[in-house]
């Protein structure tokens, strides 16, 4: 079953969070706010917990939502929802 992010990086790693699941592949939905602007971002490739659930997004994906985000703020948008895509 492919998710779409099949480039997505692959390591498995263990959950700091719980301290026992490992991570697999998937897409999580983040919710991002600044001041009056609210951004949900949905399909966001993570690496999530398969104990927990808990969400791990890397750096290129954090900073690909940093600029997402900070676009609606410039925008002047109040409250938006947005599907993921990589620069």
């Amino acid at each position: 079953m492919g998710t779409g992010h099949e480039d997505q990086e692959e390591t498995l790693m263990k959950c700091v969070i719980c301290q026992y699941g490992e991570t697999e592949p998937g897409t999580t939905t983040v919710t991002l706010t600044r001041g009056e602007t609210t951004v949900v971002i949905r399909d966001v490739p993570a690496q999530i917990c398969t104990t927990c659930g808990e969400e791990y997004v890397d750096a290129a994906t954090s900073k690909r939502l940093s600029e997402i985000a900070e676009t609606a703020v410039r925008e002047g948008v109040q409250v938006d929802v947005r599907r993921y895509k990589a620069a």
